[in-house]
């Protein structure tokens, strides 16, 4: 669920800060060495909240060592989620900032690389000495049996005839 600003602002404090640059009219303005290092900031801030989270959880299980809670775990959700929706706007902006420079970087490799392709001579090895006759067949393994059709006709009709007898029994 998205926070508006306020909310934001609310639940942060003097923590704000830090994710008010993330914010677009800001975010737009700022280079992508400034959007890096605002990354940075947001990721360090989240997984701070994110440990403090998995630690309270811990020790309400009765795994973790028993100490003083850091606050209420939803508050601390809470906060955790405006850092990571903070972080995905800044990472968003760094994916355009970079992606122009990234796909000319790739598409002058692609050309090189085509063009290094077309440069080089095709390989074709002589076809050396030939075969002549060509293959010669090999005999198949496989036993050959031919069975006379008409033995197949009487024997099913002695089946036949014997099933007869034994229905008529």
């Amino acid at each position: 669920m998205a926070n508006s600003i306020a909310a934001e602002r609310r639940l942060l404090g003097a923590d704000f800060a830090a994710v008010e640059a993330s914010h677009y009219p800001a975010l737009a303005a700022l280079s992508a060495e400034d959007a890096l290092a605002l990354a940075r900031t947001l990721r360090e801030h989240r997984d701070r909240l994110r440990g403090m989270v998995h630690a309270n959880r811990r020790a309400r299980r009765g795994k973790g060592e028993a100490r003083a809670s850091a606050g209420n775990d939803e508050a601390l959700a809470r906060r955790k989620q405006v850092f990571a929706a903070a972080l995905k706007r800044v990472n968003h902006r760094l994916d355009i900032l970079h992606g122009t420079a990234r796909r000319a970087w790739h598409a002058a490799a692609l050309k090189d690389a085509l063009a290094r392709k077309r440069a080089a001579a095709a390989h074709h090895p002589a076809s050396g000495p030939t075969a002549g006759q060509g293959m010669h067949a090999k005999p198949s393994a496989k036993r050959k049996v031919r069975t006379d059709p008409r033995e197949i006709g009487r024997v099913s009709q002695f089946v036949k005839a014997g099933q007869a007898r034994r229905d008529s029994r």
